[in-house]
């Protein structure tokens, strides 16, 4: 295996300057962004820095009850981000959300780090915190465009709802339109990525292996796993979250409740 090439904290702050050409060009452009990146910016240095202090420790210590309570700090923040960004109700939605992305990370993490990758110990932290994290991170965006397809939908074509409820009696294949619809808005930007990944683009993990010296075979096989575990995680997350959530947006006579929105 080759040396890892190590980068200084002198080299990592000079390459912020690299941000002045888009910072430039948005001003160059009038684009009111340059504040909006700056504080993004600054935001993901301080994050990353606390984070790999933290995983540092929580990698030394290995401890089953630490490694799950980092998991369970990402599922409520994944949660409460998905409820804020699609606006709906806190009380109502997050007990279904958390049990959808509790439920996927479960059988995603049993299958790929219990049965395909073989771990003696299967919260080990250096696979299971990574993993679980690229599944959440990824799953956070679909649940959002998924679940704010699917509400909207039925918030503002409740007359098509109503109409397949009355027409067939069934309040499943009522709402299977709009499932339908939530589903592929938020899925197809996976399927695309996945259509073109290595033609494109070589993605991020496997990049940070290759560089990590990592041979590049063992690079795509490490992806081909992330990937598949990435879109039956999300796929998964965002069914059980639409399923799970959809029970909350009807009253007991299948009417639509005005939840979508909140103030």
């Amino acid at each position: 295996m080759k040396e890892i090439i190590d980068i200084s904290y002198t080299e990592l702050a000079f390459s912020f300057l690299l941000m002045a050409i888009p910072l430039f060009l948005l001003h160059f452009f009038k684009i009111k962004l340059g504040q909006a990146i700056v504080i993004a910016v600054i935001r993901m240095l301080v994050q990353l820095s606390l984070v790999a202090f933290y995983l540092e420790i929580i990698f030394d210590l290995n401890n089953l009850y630490l490694n799950l309570l980092w998991v369970f700090i990402m599922i409520i923040v994944g949660v409460t981000t998905t409820i804020k960004r699609v606006a709906l109700n806190w009380k109502l939605f997050a007990l279904p959300l958390s049990i959808a992305a509790t439920t996927s990370i479960i059988i995603v993490d049993t299958f790929f780090l219990g049965l395909i990758i073989k771990l003696d110990y299967m919260f080990d932290a250096r696979y299971f915190i990574p993993i679980t994290g690229m599944i959440l991170g990824n799953s956070l965006n679909h649940n959002i465009v998924g679940l704010s397809s699917y509400f909207k939908g039925l918030n503002e074509k409740s007359d098509l709802y109503y109409f397949l409820l009355t027409n067939t009696g069934s309040h499943q294949t009522a709402i299977r339109p709009f499932i339908t619809e939530a589903v592929k808005l938020a899925l197809n930007p996976m399927i695309a990525s996945m259509s073109v990944i290595g033609l494109i683009s070589l993605p991020g993990m496997m990049t940070g292996q290759i560089l990590g010296g990592s041979s590049p075979i063992i690079a795509i096989k490490y992806q081909i796993m992330i990937m598949l575990a990435i879109f039956v995680g999300c796929s998964l997350n965002l069914f059980l979250s639409i399923i799970l959530s959809s029970r909350m947006a009807f009253d007991k006579f299948d009417n639509v409740k005005n939840i979508f929105f909140t103030k």
